[in-house]
């Protein structure tokens, strides 16, 4: 019996030993978030930027050198500005999460600035382009890694121009998105003054039928269609567009940079234009990597045209949290100086807004059913031709 005893004594004493050595090395558990598009017609981008910022928290929780376990709380913002408004004061509300990878869709992302604010909860943008998002307020919790629309719609202009186009009509949604798109793309087109613009039409953001838009732009017959705003509507404007027997070029923003829009649009999609900031992802300087590392997870989805993005975004709040601990006071103040910060889009710096910089705008051509550098297509070296060209 005393033998016994004293073997589940010894017994009882290796446990508490282990259990004291295991307690003593567990990592505080920390939480971020995350918010995007998972349902509705771009619920593709928003789940792949989910996959994306899921990725960058499961490869920190593997690194043996990583201070904290983190655990990712995901909101769906619908891409609508009320319902983002909602998720971002529940996220904001709980002190636990410390900050948050945050909006695909402009209209959404801009609405909830000033509840960020408010809470002194820290934001990185993943995909919103609105400039409004960083530049309307100087609010010092709200960053992005992504570029905005401005400087793709110079590019875009600069395109058409150089094609020799010399007609556009315009169609945006009446979103802040879409109105900002027709107000960039209309000045940079004014400002090369080789192209004119004939008639501009918006178009509410659940619109099905545009034929009343699309006849009067087939009475002005211009050489391009111009689109400001997402996959959606997109595809149901080129369908139409079809079927009145339009044959502009269909020429688009990073809006419609995805695989749904090909998939929506079928044979229709060939040669289609678009715009989008940062390089393709496997030209990243980690695209590589990140590629790689995403396949390894088998996401049943592509991480589609911002998932890199959001990918940097939550590693960057994950490497300020590293660095300066959960608070998000100090997030803040850490996200405030971030200057040359390695990320495998590449190195990020963030100006006295909140904004990155992102030099880099691809030009985008659908060809065989993918979206191509317009570099590296035919249509750029001349064995294919856009409706319109000579």
């Amino acid at each position: 019996m005393i033998r016994l005893g004293n073997i589940a004594t010894a017994g009882l004493t290796a446990l508490a030993l282990a259990f004291a050595i295991g307690a003593a090395g567990a990592k505080e558990k920390v939480k971020v978030g995350f918010i995007g598009p998972l349902t509705g017609g771009v619920s593709a981008n928003g789940i792949g930027g989910r996959n994306s910022a899921d990725l960058a928290v499961r490869l920190r929780n593997a690194d043996p050198k990583a201070k904290y376990e983190y655990e990712m709380v995901v909101y769906d913002d619908e891409c609508k500005p009320n319902v983002a408004v909602q998720v971002a004061t529940k996220m904001a509300a709980d002190r636990d999460i410390i900050a948050g990878a945050t909006h695909y869709c402009s209209a959404a992302a801009i609405a909830t600035v000033d509840t960020y604010h408010k809470f002194g909860f820290p934001v990185i943008v993943w995909g919103a382009v609105l400039p409004d998002i960083t530049y309307r307020n100087k609010y010092p919790e709200i960053h992005r890694v992504n570029g905005t629309m401005i400087n793709q719609n110079d590019v875009n202009a600069e395109l058409i121009s150089k094609l020799g186009f010399k007609t556009v009509a315009v169609i945006h949604d009446t979103t802040d998105y879409g109105k900002g798109h027709n107000e960039y793309f209309s000045k940079a087109l004014a400002r090369i003054g080789k192209a004119r613009i004939v008639g501009t039409f918006g178009v509410t953001a659940d619109q099905q039928d545009f034929t009343a838009e699309l006849t009067k732009i087939k009475a002005l017959n211009p050489d391009v269609i111009y689109f400001g705003g997402l996959t959606p509507i997109g595809v149901r404007i080129r369908q139409q567009m079809d079927k009145l027997g339009i044959k502009a070029v269909f020429d688009g923003t990073s809006g419609i940079v995805s695989d749904a829009f090909i998939q929506g649009l079928g044979p229709l999609a060939e040669g289609t234009l678009a715009f989008r900031e940062g390089a393709p992802i496997e030209k990243l300087p980690g695209g590589k990597f990140f590629l790689e590392k995403y396949k390894e997870q088998h996401y049943e989805q592509p991480p589609e045209a911002y998932g890199a993005f959001a990918f940097a975004a939550m590693n960057m709040i994950l490497d300020s949290i590293e660095k300066v601990g959960p608070d998000r006071k100090k997030v803040i103040a850490d996200l405030g100086n971030v200057h040359d910060r390695d990320s495998i889009v590449g190195k990020i710096t963030f100006d006295d807004h909140g904004q990155n910089t992102v030099p880099v705008i691809t030009k985008y051509v659908v060809q065989d059913g993918k979206f191509v550098e317009w570099e590296d297509s035919d249509y750029a070296t001349g064995k294919r031709k856009l409706p319109g060209q000579s």
